[in-house]
């Protein structure tokens, strides 16, 4: 292998013309062009109903999404981090659950809230800024959205220790063994918390699933200046399995996070799953792509487009007409519909919300904050009076 300075081995090679659609050892079940094919390790066989759901998911997530960044656009959310590409990793993951699994997210994780069955009002809230998240984790068995980029990942490791105490692992009770699923950037496995995280998953034998969606883009930093081996293959180094999967393929991706997510539940241990994926839209919508990106990267991804190629395999085999489409289609309509009005109808917060679910007991100190505050916002009232 060529080497480079002296060390490590060459970026051409690791990020050349043989790795840039994901390489040889990429998991893949349905091609850009929408042909089934198979794979020795992963194969599975779907129903013509499933195939039609995981459709209907990705589309009604993709009008989340488009929703969601005009609303922002119009100043109605001061913010959305958009998904746009990234439906087939989410939903493939996302469909892979049990009800007892748990996940926990980053703050781009819109489809697979929806398939946890948060309402995608809540999610507009939060980035609306009248609330800090409204959904009941414990509902869904789906956290709470995090900011602090990689911190998920450890509170997953925790979660999971936990379940093997709770004697939820290995059991061989199908409706009694649980696994924990955290999902992160390609952006976030360069943080400490994420390496660490690795660390005890791997010595405690913990049942997490790491689901990496490599989008390529850390914000406006490449996928090369972050790491010089694929991403999949750091799991060795830690003492767990990786594999890489082709993220825009909703079945591969189905597929690999069921066999991780069932690997954890038997007291396997953890898995590294790279769904690798391209990040069509922005970081988020205060981020300019076109700054640091070639239009023609994202030309090319285009054709990879995961709802797309699913259509064209529903179409191709007979799965799906023109009335399916349309019905798809039309649900889309109206839940962006119920989007836009129920955004703008959000009830603005008290501003003494601000010290509500920050402990669970709230503290001496913590009351007598919010009593002075409590006061102060009385003063207005007396001097309007």
């Amino acid at each position: 292998m060529t080497q480079q300075s002296g060390f490590g081995p060459d970026l051409a090679e690791v990020f050349g013309p043989s790795q840039q659609d994901g390489g040889p050892e990429l998991v893949q079940l349905l091609t850009p062009e929408g042909e089934r094919i198979h794979h020795p390790e992963f194969d599975l066989d779907f129903s013509a109903d499933q195939v039609r759901g995981f459709y209907r998911d990705m589309v009604l997530t993709r009008r989340i999404d488009v929703e969601a960044t005009a609303l922002q656009r119009h100043g109605e959310l001061g913010i959305w981090a958009q998904l746009l590409g990234q439906e087939a990793a989410q939903i493939g993951a996302g469909r892979a659950l049990r009800p007892q699994d748990y996940v926990f997210p980053t703050y781009r994780e819109h489809g697979v809230a929806w398939c946890r069955g948060v309402d995608p009002l809540d999610l507009l809230g939060l980035f609306r800024g009248v609330d800090q998240g409204r959904w009941d984790p414990a509902e869904n068995n789906f956290g709470l959205y995090t900011i602090v980029i990689g911190a998920q990942t450890l509170h997953a490791t925790g979660y999971a220790m936990g379940m093997q105490r709770d004697g939820v692992v290995g059991t061989g009770d199908p409706d009694r063994d649980a696994a924990v699923i955290a999902h992160f950037g390609d952006g976030a496995s360069s943080q400490g918390d994420v390496n660490e995280a690795f660390i005890f998953a791997a010595s405690y034998n913990a049942p997490v699933v790491f689901f990496c969606q490599n989008n390529q883009w850390a914000i406006s930093e490449p996928i090369e200046r972050q790491t010089r081996i694929p991403l999949y293959q750091r799991a060795l180094g830690f003492g767990f399995p990786g594999v890489r999967v082709d993220g825009n393929d909703v079945l591969a991706t189905y597929a690999v996070t069921q066999a991780a997510l069932q690997r954890a539940r038997d007291g396997q241990g953890p898995t590294f799953v790279e769904a690798y994926t391209y990040r069509m839209g922005a970081h988020t919508t205060t981020d300019d792509p076109t700054r640091y990106r070639l239009s023609d990267d994202l030309e090319r991804w285009k054709l990879k487009d995961p709802i797309a190629r699913v259509e064209v395999y529903l179409r191709r085999n007979g799965l799906a007409d023109d009335d399916f489409i349309a019905a798809v289609q039309q649900e889309a309509d109206d839940l962006g519909a119920r989007l836009r009005e129920g955004c703008k109808a959000l009830p603005d917060p008290s501003p003494l919300s601000i010290f509500d679910h920050v402990y669970t007991e709230m503290t001496e100190e913590l009351e007598q904050q919010r009593a002075g505050f409590e006061a102060y916002l009385e003063s207005f009232e007396g001097a309007r009076s």
